[in-house]
């Protein structure tokens, strides 16, 4: 029997070696953690339970029979991330420089099917070369196996993935199926064919950095949702992340007490909107002021400036955050917003997670490089995700709200179940001097006519009241009292129950 315990630890020894003492200090030196020393930071302490730890390739072309390393490239198994149930797999670059193979990938794959069962995320930590070349087409089947899971996953479980390393070729497509991406800065990069490959073919010459990098991922392409400055930040704020979301689309949101009162009153709120509807102000003050004690995890920042969306709690439960940045491009929505926004209130329509909308929206971004990028299409997408969301959705109109930008910010007219507007709303099919420039045309020249039309145009639509008339607005509120009315229609929407005609399944225009 001691033969035996000793030669287990033994094999134990040698899968948490990994690659090898040099090839870990060469990864330290590089500014990354190993596979198993970003678990340590990312888990509770003690609640890692590992699964196939002595799973080894089955390989045997161009001499790789000759070197077997317990575990095979990836650490897999399940913990706790302030005491909720996570699966996960962290890939160690160190052994084989991460690459998949048939065997790492189903050892991936048996942690995903059983996070489905039970209903709980799973969080990839990717820093891999590749397909194993040695695995031959086995290794593009095992991607394929992955790829599935991650589509039946979908909407079921949340998977986020956390890029800490290369990833190129077809393993970007895994944490592209996945609902949140996030990388690290200067040591992660994805793309679909690399430096090499470009210069080859379009003659363009770029780095690593510039190509895929963290940066250009999460301000250009908006292929990732956050960047880190480094491996340890990056952990950190993912167990932030995670107190946010549901374990499935099973169970309701997390609860997390809050001594934050949910009748607390902002009045710097009254004064937020400048008198001048031109001039801008920041929504996330207004954001922040409405969340509880100021906490809120914002989705791709740096994207899309225009809208701001993310994860807020309201008198302890999550919420997601739509709204409109009148800092950037005056709010306006374009291609790039739009997407962003759809994307982010579908996800949060699968996870039961009500949903808080602050419109200040002077309508849809013009010109040509918007029509030829199809912001028809897109635009549609965020009306879409609105019109089909069925989880409680509270809407709050500070200022402008004009033409279809306001039906497709979350309306009355999409199912929306609380519509709130402030006092300074302007709710109408276009700006007043806009209108009064189309509807009195032969007045142009004479400048007292046309202020006095607009003032009038003002008066009658720039205004929350035609709209409350209606009926599609709920109540004018003070904006003080912001907070309070979100919390109260939040309580009474609590037991809403509402479902779409049965199908198969929607046909979003993508």
């Amino acid at each position: 029997m001691e033969q035996i315990l000793r030669r287990l630890e033994e094999k134990r020894e040698a899968a948490r070696a990994g690659g090898g003492a040099r090839r870990i200090d060469a990864q330290h030196k590089r500014g990354k953690l190993s596979a198993r020393e970003r678990l340590e930071v990312l888990l509770d302490p003690g609640s890692f339970e590992e699964w196939d730890m002595f799973v080894e390739h089955r390989s045997h072309d161009f001499g790789i029979d000759k070197s077997r390393i317990p575990g095979d490239g990836v650490v897999t198994g399940f913990g706790t991330v302030s005491g909720r149930l996570v699966f996960l797999f962290s890939q160690d670059f160190t052994v084989f420089g991460g690459s998949l193979s048939e065997a790492h990938a189903e050892k991936i794959t048996k942690i995903m099917d059983q996070a489905m069962n039970v209903g709980a995320p799973v969080i990839g930590l990717n820093d891999s070369g590749g397909a194993r070349i040695q695995d031959g087409v086995a290794s593009l089947a095992g991607y394929a196996e992955v790829f599935e899971r991650n589509v039946l996953a979908s909407g079921v479980i949340p998977q986020i993935s956390l890029i800490m390393g290369p990833c190129a070729g077809g393993a970007v497509y895994s944490p592209a199926m996945t609902d949140f991406i996030f990388m690290v800065k200067d040591t992660s990069y994805m793309f679909v064919t690399g430096p090499d490959v470009v210069k080859t073919v379009t003659h363009e010459t770029v780095t690593h950095e510039e190509l895929g990098g963290a940066v250009t991922h999460t301000t250009r392409s908006g292929v990732a949702d956050r960047a880190f400055e480094n491996d340890v930040e990056a952990l950190l704020e993912l167990r932030r992340f995670i107190d946010f979301l549901p374990a499935s689309n099973r169970v309701p949101p997390p609860f997390l007490p809050t001594s934050d009162p949910a009748d607390r009153t902002e009045p710097s709120l009254d004064t937020l909107v400048p008198a001048n509807p031109n001039k801008p102000y920041d929504i996330k003050e207004l954001i922040l002021k409405v969340a509880d004690e100021g906490a809120f995890f914002e989705i791709q920042p740096e994207f899309a400036k225009n809208i701001v969306v993310g994860f807020a709690r309201l008198e302890g439960s999550t919420v997601g955050i739509v709204a409109n940045q009148p800092m950037v491009l005056a709010g306006c929505l374009d291609i790039d917003s739009s997407r962003k926004a759809a994307r982010f209130v579908r996800f949060c329509d699968c996870f039961n997670i009500p949903i808080v909308t602050f419109v200040d929206v002077p309508g849809f971004l013009p010109g040509t490089g918007q029509e030829y990028g199809a912001i028809i299409k897109h635009g549609a997408k965020l009306l879409f995700a609105f019109a089909e969301a069925t989880v409680p959705k509270v809407t709050v109109i500070t200022r402008k709200a004009y033409g279809g930008a306001y039906d497709v910010m979350s309306s009355k007219h999409l199912r929306g179940d609380v519509n709130y507007a402030w006092p300074s709303a302007e709710i109408a099919v276009m700006g007043p001097k806009g209108a009064v420039e189309i509807i009195f045309r032969a007045d142009l020249g004479d400048e007292a006519k046309i202020e006095a039309r607009t003032e009038e145009y003002r008066e009658k639509f720039a205004n929350p009241f035609v709209a409350a008339s209606r009926g599609f607005i709920d109540d004018i509120i003070l904006p003080r009292d912001t907070r309070r009315r979100i919390c109260r229609a939040l309580q009474m929407l609590r037991g809403k129950n509402l479902a779409n005609p049965p199908k198969k399944h929607d046909n979003i225009p993508l």
